[in-house]
């Protein structure tokens, strides 16, 4: 059991939910991971609002509750803990992978991109186009951010970033922000005191996986 009153499998099953990101069937369960959520395991998550569990014909099918997307981020966050074997090995590594693409990206669990969609090519612009166009706006926000702080990795809010890009328009800045997320050391996040921005520090934000991000640090120019 662990420290929060739920076994690992029991945790396991919020976790299936929250990569599945819809409600899902016993049948579908049992196709695609071999186990079911029944019993003693079914009601205690219901019973904790975890977990919504309806009847269809004869078997249930389940979605996770806002309140079970809050506890599997716990879990995650306080660490969960594994079987013995190479299967709790591979299980630890996966978790912790997860916990080092959140930190980087600043992003909640709610909001990695589970979705099977297939995001929309451009339709005006040519993909390799926009990679020429954000890849010199990506050397611009490098150069304004090298003029704005005293060493690498000090943290620039983009409301001071921003006015140093030319002519570049916001879409394009927005567009090199969102690319720049997977450069290992830049990191882009959200302002944690949030009662410190000012209106035009709110507006210089960029949108990534829905949240608001503020700040950036590159740790090597």
């Amino acid at each position: 059991m662990s420290d929060s009153g739920l076994s690992f499998s029991e945790v396991s099953f919020l976790v299936i939910l929250m990569v599945e990101a819809k409600e899902v069937s016993n049948s579908y369960l049992g196709e695609q991971y071999s186990v079911t959520l029944t019993g003693d395991a079914r009601r205690k998550l219901n019973d904790l609002k975890l977990v919504e569990s309806r009847k269809q014909g004869r078997s249930f099918s389940h979605v996770l509750t806002d309140d079970g997307w809050a506890r599997v981020a716990k879990e995650f966050e306080n660490g969960i803990p594994m079987p013995r074997g190479v299967a709790g090995a591979m299980n630890l590594a996966l978790v912790s992978l997860t916990r080092r693409l959140l930190a980087r990206t600043g992003l909640q669990l709610n909001e990695l991109p589970l979705s099977e969609e297939t995001p929309t090519a451009p339709e005006v612009e040519t993909t390799e186009l926009v990679e020429a166009e954000s890849g010199d706006i990506t050397a611009r926000i490098r150069s304004a951010y090298a003029k704005l702080v005293e060493k690498p990795g000090d943290w620039v809010n983009l409301v001071r970033l921003r006015p140093l890009l030319g002519d570049a328009t916001r879409e394009e800045v927005d567009i090199a922000l969102k690319g720049m997320i997977h450069i290992p050391e830049v990191s882009i996040v959200p302002e944690s005191n949030r009662k410190t921005l000012t209106p035009e520090a709110r507006a210089a934000a960029v949108i990534i996986g829905e949240q608001e991000k503020h700040l950036i640090a590159i740790e090597a120019l």
